[in-house]
């Protein structure tokens, strides 16, 4: 086993996905808009420019050309379409720019690099998203099928883990988040605990390539591909309606990669292609004996169903430093899970449903003032809070005490959808991330029982009408709801 973990760091060293110790961060703001930004200006001072032309010369500048990405793509520096194209980069200035945007490490410090900070509030790496663009424009303009898509986003950094990873518990496996100094002016993204090959930001980014390169593959023959500034700016900003947030949404963005990356690739036989993945790795660097190890089928088993459970059963969650919680006043005190219940309320106030991460996390702010400045809680009461942008945010998360439903915090989990569901129901995206995603999370991950049960704010206490009528109303027709 030691054998395998050596080989994996010399693997590792090959790819785009590297750790390091020292390299300058410069000034740049790391968003996902001043990225797009970016490459919108190169685009403009090249008119006419292909997008697969673009896309190449940001692999060369940030130095991706591994055996695996030239088996699929074929090596940029051998392509004749970029040399002007490299040149008007390193004219315009940006040449340092691109390489710290895209070129992804981990440094012994703890900051993970070539990653973004896009607009819904989680975090992207810039390296498997361009891969799987490219794919997808590679596919589309030489009429060929999507080779390689699956490998270059996901296959990789997941196989290349499992397999390094098999004397450590199955849970720590994969990730982790992490969160940035500044969400207004991010520079610097710190992860939670030590990392592995596939940070939630490198799945992310994998998800958002597997996604954007298969819709650029399926476009129909008459439609020449977008400019890469377009397909970024269209997958990742947009504007919610008030009514119906994200039900009545049918294009791919951002908030919806779970879901979607789950489309793609469920009716897959995922193990089959992981290991496919890694034979091809095996015999790019010409280390064909590791498939004799009679370990890896079952690393690579355990390995996906942690997978599937963390980014597919589970929502995202933005975690509390994300949407810039204060310090809690008092030392929290641990629940004894798993719990049995599972209390619903909305927040009244904020009144309105909240439709983007800036608004979200202004409402989390708000309540969590409100709750220790005129409640004298030490921390926001809910244990979540669901919003109507695609995401769940983190209260007092799974293992701590809330302040929610009085009597009864240490027995259940107490979540709330921010805003006033008297008269009107919550968008029908936020319920199913209560009901059905946010739940299976908990039981699958031993935290709530699988026979819990479901009770409104105002069936424990009797002072309250939360979580007001509309929503009440409909939460009696869940599965786990009991009088």
């Amino acid at each position: 086993m030691a054998s395998l973990q050596v080989l994996f760091f010399m693997l590792v060293s090959s790819y785009c996905f590297t750790f390091m110790s020292s390299r300058p961060t410069g000034v740049h703001l790391r968003s996902m808009n001043n990225f797009i930004h970016a490459v919108q200006q190169v685009e403009e001072s090249n008119p006419g420019l292909c997008p697969l032309s673009m896309i190449r010369a940001l692999r060369r500048t940030a130095g991706h050309d591994d055996a695996m990405t030239i088996h699929f793509l074929g090596a940029s520096n051998n392509l004749s379409d970029i040399a002007g194209l490299e040149t008007a980069i390193l004219n315009a200035s940006s040449f340092s720019f691109f390489d710290k945007a895209v070129h992804h490490m981990i440094t012994d410090s703890g900051e993970e690099r070539g990653v973004t900070l896009a607009p819904d509030g989680t975090t992207v790496a810039l390296a498997p998203l361009l891969l799987g663009i490219e794919c997808g424009l590679k596919a589309k303009l030489e009429g060929n099928s999507t080779i390689g898509l699956f490998p270059l986003t996901l296959g990789r950094p997941l196989g290349l883990t499992f397999l390094s990873l098999q004397d450590i518990p199955v849970s720590n496996r994969l990730g982790p988040d992490g969160c940035w100094d500044s969400v207004e002016r991010p520079k610097v993204f710190k992860i939670f605990w030590p990392a592995t090959l596939a940070t939630d930001a490198v799945i992310n980014g994998g998800m958002d390539g597997l996604i954007l390169g298969t819709d650029i593959s399926q476009l129909p023959n008459s439609k020449e591909p977008p400019a890469l500034s377009e397909i970024l700016q269209e997958y990742y900003n947009f504007i919610l309606q008030a009514d119906h947030g994200l039900d009545t949404l049918s294009r791919h963005i951002s908030p919806r990669r779970r879901e979607i990356s789950r489309s793609i690739l469920e009716p897959l036989d995922l193990q089959k292609e992981l290991m496919d993945t890694l034979t091809l790795v095996w015999r790019l660097e010409k280390t064909e004996w590791i498939a004799l190890d009679t370990g890896v089928n079952k690393a690579v088993k355990e390995g996906l169903k942690e997978f599937v459970h963390k980014y597919w059963d589970c929502p995202q969650i933005i975690p509390r430093c994300q949407w810039r919680a204060n310090d809690r006043k008092e030392t929290p005190i641990p629940l004894s899970l798993p719990l049995h219940f599972l209390y619903v309320h909305h927040t009244y106030e904020p009144s309105q449903p909240c439709l983007s991460f800036s608004q979200c996390s202004m409402d989390m702010r708000a309540m969590q003032r409100f709750h220790q400045e005129v409640r004298n809680w030490s921390d926001i009461g809910y244990s979540f809070v669901v919003g109507s942008d695609g995401y769940v945010y983190e209260g007092r998360g799974w293992n701590l005490l809330g302040t929610h439903t009085r009597g009864h915090n240490s027995r259940g989990f107490g979540v709330s959808i921010i805003g006033n569901y008297t008269s009107a129901l919550p968008s029908r995206h936020a319920m199913d991330l209560l009901r059905h995603r946010l739940t299976r999370c908990a039981v699958d991950g031993g935290r709530l029982v699988a026979n819990y049960t479901v009770h409104g704010h105002r069936q424990m206490v009797n002072y309250t009408s939360c979580p007001g009528d509309a929503f009440f109303s409909e939460i009696t027709k869940w599965d786990h709801f009991r009088n």
